[in-house]
């Protein structure tokens, strides 16, 4: 009844260790493990191999000449399979006993029918929760969030932060958007919003799709009464400058996409003038001077993508 979608990218042993974890907790429900490899230079694909052949489930591995982004590449392993769900799953994450089981069985009810994609709680490497679901964004909380304003010692902002780090995530309820590491779909709909938007290269891809799902007339939800295992951070971390400049190109076209003309214009504005300033400021206190070069190598990228991004030549 599930197709479990993986984009891999150099995730090492992080992949095979993810693609253990459906092995040992399929729950009878996994039809197809599809991995969409995005022309990874690591060994990960030959440590999945090493697995063996002898799955509970049919594993398919699509292999990509070059990085096609995030988004496609879920796309290309949405299309491989024909599960009733899809349940997206980062290479950093790993099922446990009732990971699967829980959200299908909600999915299943009559009453859940409304509910079109659904995340769980998510354990980190320490042990604790992940704070891992998120609001719509606004002009107000772009703002906030590029001046640092939610990051100072005492601030009033820290609840306008995007990501819902105010809420301590040990209940079930609504939200805007589940975090794109456990990513529990419903196909029919998925086909019919056509996926994933593949202007967005990586980030924002999840909270698009959650948006035009809200917009269709379903919900997305979040339980908390079962678990899987996210380290965060995943191989995006190899790659800090280039990691900050996909994020704010998305955040870019995210806003030109789903707000209005004045508000994407401010967004734009604040995120080209003010934000690097401002993130230069808040490295240089704390000392990093590494985080100061990523910040500018970001920005370098995103003046020069800034032309096609307005003319929407994104992909």
């Amino acid at each position: 009844m599930i197709d479990i979608v993986f984009v891999n990218w150099n995730a090492g042993k992080l992949l095979q260790d993810a693609v253990a974890s459906i092995i040992k907790y399929h729950s009878g429900l996994v039809s197809s493990t599809i991995i969409v490899d995005n022309n990874s230079s690591d060994n990960s694909i030959a440590l999945v191999e090493e697995l063996g052949t002898d799955f509970p489930f049919e594993l398919k591995i699509i292999k990509n000449d070059t990085n096609n982004g995030f988004g496609a590449a879920c796309n290309q392993g949405a299309a491989a399979g024909n599960a009733k769900y899809i349940l997206f799953l980062n290479p950093d994450a790993q099922l446990f006993e009732h990971s699967l089981s829980v959200p299908y069985n909600y999915m299943e009810r009559p009453e859940n029918q409304g509910v079109g994609i659904c995340g769980i709680q998510l354990i980190e490497e320490d042990g604790h929760v992940a704070r891992s679901c998120t609001r719509f964004p606004s002009l107000k909380t772009f703002t906030v969030n590029a001046l640092g304003l939610n990051k100072l010692p005492f601030s009033t902002f820290k609840s306008m932060h995007m990501h819902m780090g105010d809420w301590d995530h040990l209940s079930t309820r609504e939200v805007d958007q589940v975090i794109g590491a456990f990513y529990f779909m419903r196909r029919n709909l998925f086909e019919q919003l056509r996926g994933f938007d593949e202007r967005f290269f990586v980030y924002f891809e999840d909270l698009d799709l959650a948006y035009r799902t809200k917009q269709a007339g379903y919900k997305s939800m979040y339980l908390a009464d079962t678990q899987a295992f996210h380290a965060g951070g995943g191989t995006s971390s190899q790659v800090k400058a280039t990691r900050l400049f996909y994020s704010l190109r998305s955040r870019l076209i995210y806003s030109f996409t789903h707000m209005s003309k004045l508000e994407a214009i401010g967004i734009t504005l604040v995120t080209l003038i003010v934000e690097p300033i401002s993130r230069t400021v808040l490295s240089l206190m704390k000392g990093s001077v590494a985080d100061v070069k990523n910040t500018w190598a970001g920005y370098s990228m995103l003046w020069k993508a800034l032309p096609a991004i307005l003319k929407g030549q994104t992909r």
